[in-house]
């Protein structure tokens, strides 16, 4: 029996790892009690790791000898010894930053992203470039009855909005992107009719910034889409590694490492980087061999020019040799967009991506990292004609929010090509004006046309349409209306409206992944005249009146940043992950960099004295 032992004994290989056992438990806000969400928990000296979900909670297998550190950007990071215990609760101190020259104190998620300025003179701006547009008009229902445009669902624009506010500094009107703001948030729409991608709600309100006008708000939600739904997927991780990445590439490294987690056996990764040259670091690996591309992701470091194009056209190429028959194939860009080598043109980057595209059936979304030089038009573009999505990502927790608790919407398409059209009422509404996608117009005639490329939502995503109406028999003029002539009569055939208590009516189309004819779905809107705003359909209003704001819109009324907060604290039941209450920590941090002169309607200033 000894002997038995004694061999035993030395068949075990020494230094075996402790036994571990599971550990559970919640993480929380120190100062409100909230749950923390997508709070990263790793074993110290481990490769071991997990986060929180929406509710604060986790478990992870741990040994007794371990130490379990909590971390969060903007939170003190703590370490907790295991020892015997199963459940170990914390809750992690939000530290603070002080805007000196407002005296005004934030908690330091606010400034999302390591190495920002603070305090002192704000961060340098200068290079960074946003696509000019002019903000949408009010349009005659009589005269101008159909309004078209792509959906979309990306969020870039308020994260990346966020991230400059927090610096101190008011964001260019130009990098306001209305939808982007509504389409940040996920709202309580109705799920899709059973195998239906999409769902389609219309509901009409008064408008808080114009007490004459109504809002109506077109809401769609994406069907939800299991990993075990998903198809095999190749992902391209194209990655710039240059020298304008250096502050940001540790930030992208733990974002791609994120996606990585959700990879399976059946999918498959290829990594190519850029910066003076093109390098192919990895070709076809299987998604379950997470360690062998985190190493990769490891070693890489930033430095040189930007050879994008060159990146791209690599990138196209290695999609194309390894493209997944009715699998999803994307490349995911990660970069400031700052191209400086090669071609590199707006003009450029567009034809590159819709050739490529064509012949190679791939998908490309990009994430957007760095300040300073940013090229928010250029990201835009690169997403709008690659047939993806645009995110912008300031810090780890949105890096989670993007690729590992969104990771279906970011992976997939629910719907592509998806486009609106919307006709009004004459009998009802007198003028109409769409807030936001000004760079998704589209002409009525591009509806029906299933050629024209349109916007993608992806799985599970919720996407916001709003409409400010000036009912029919308002006193004030109808858009692009003029008097009566005086030395004629009307010309032409008069206009006969269909009798209709209806104010407007919704149609969508769109194509499911792999299909190239359209589908369509429809709603009507009659106005019930309900006086109140309430839940979603009130916060949708604030965080529109909040865009109006800070690009300072022709059209934001008596809107206030007081108004926006009221507002917005009515929709705070519907806030698993506390977004919400951020977004009104951010109106408060926009009305103190801001100030009151953005509440002022155009054209009014402040009396003397004030």
């Amino acid at each position: 029996m000894k002997s038995l032992i004694l061999l035993l004994a030395c068949l075990l290989p020494l230094g075996a790892a402790p036994q571990t056992h599971a550990v559970s438990g919640t993480v929380t806000i120190e100062e409100s009690g909230n749950p923390l969400a997508f709070c990263s928990i790793h074993v110290k000296n481990t490769d071991r790791h997990t986060k929180t979900d929406d509710k604060g909670c986790y478990r992870i297998q741990a040994a007794a000898t371990d130490t379990l550190c909590f971390a969060m950007l903007g939170y003190d990071t703590v370490k907790v010894a295991v020892g015997k215990r199963t459940r170990i609760d914390v809750a992690l101190h939000a530290m603070s930053v002080v805007f000196e020259e407002e005296d005004l104190v934030v908690p330091a998620y606010m400034t999302r992203m390591a190495g920002i300025v603070t305090t002192g003179r704000p961060a340098e701006f200068s290079g960074e470039e946003y696509a000019g547009y002019e903000e949408n008009r009010f349009r005659s229902a009589l005269h101008e009855p159909l309004s078209t445009f792509a959906l979309e669902a990306d969020g870039a624009s308020y994260a990346n909005c966020r991230r400059i506010l927090a610096s101190g500094r008011a964001p260019e009107t130009d990098a306001v992107r209305i939808e982007e703001f509504l389409n940040y948030f996920d709202y309580d729409y109705p799920e899709p009719a059973e195998e239906a991608p999409l769902s389609l709600l219309v509901e009409a309100g008064p408008c808080p910034w114009d007490a004459a006008h109504r809002l109506a708000r077109i809401g769609l939600k994406a069907r939800e889409v299991t990993g075990t739904e998903l198809p095999p997927t190749h992902f391209v991780y194209l990655i710039d590694v240059s020298g304008s990445m250096h502050q940001p590439l540790p930030l992208v490294k733990a974002s791609m490492k994120m996606l990585t987690d959700n990879l399976r056996a059946e999918d498959r990764v290829s990594i190519v980087t850029y910066a003076d040259e093109v390098q192919v670091l990895a070709r076809n690996i299987p998604g379950n061999e997470r360690r062998r591309i985190k190493d990769l992701i490891d070693e890489l470091e930033a430095n040189g020019a930007t050879a994008g194009g060159a990146g791209l056209e690599k990138a196209y190429e290695i999609a194309r040799k390894y493209h997944i028959g009715k699998g999803n194939n994307r490349i995911i860009l990660c970069s400031d967009g700052d191209f400086n080598v090669g071609p590199s043109s707006d003009e450029a980057m567009k034809a590159l991506i819709e050739r490529q595209r064509k012949l190679s059936g791939t998908q490309l979304s990009v994430i957007g990292y760095g300040m300073g030089n940013y090229k928010d038009s250029r990201m835009q573009l690169m997403a709008e004609h690659g047939d993806g999505n645009y995110a912008y990502v300031d810090d780890l927790r949105e890096a989670a929010k993007v690729l590992f608790g969104e990771f279906g919407a970011t992976a997939w398409a629910a719907a592509r090509d998806v486009k609106m059209q919307v006709e009004f009422n004459p009998a009802t509404v007198a003028s109409y004006r769409l807030i936001g996608y000004e760079s998704r117009l589209l002409e009525a005639g591009d509806f029906n046309d299933d050629r024209k490329d349109a916007g993608e939502i992806g799985a599970g995503h919720c996407v916001t349409a709003l409409y400010e109406l000036i009912p029919a028999g308002a006193e004030e003029h109808p858009a692009g209306s003029v008097d009566a002539l005086r030395y004629q009569g009307r010309q032409g055939t008069p206009v006969v409206t269909i009798p209709s208590a209806e104010a407007l009516a919704v149609k969508v189309r769109y194509k499911l992944p792999g299909e190239e004819r359209s589908r369509m779905i429809r709603a009507e809107l009659i106005d019930s005249g309900t006086e109140e705003l309430t839940g979603d359909f009130a916060f949708a209003a604030a965080v529109a009146m909040y865009g109006q704001l800070l690009r300072l819109s022709d059209f934001r009324g008596t809107a206030t940043w007081d108004e926006v907060i009221r507002l917005a604290q009515q929709g705070l039941a519907n806030d698993p992950e506390g977004y919400r209450r951020e977004f009104i920590d951010l109106a408060r941090v926009a009305q103190a960099v801001c100030g009151d002169d953005y509440c002022l309607q155009p054209g009014e200033s402040k009396a003397a004295g004030e």
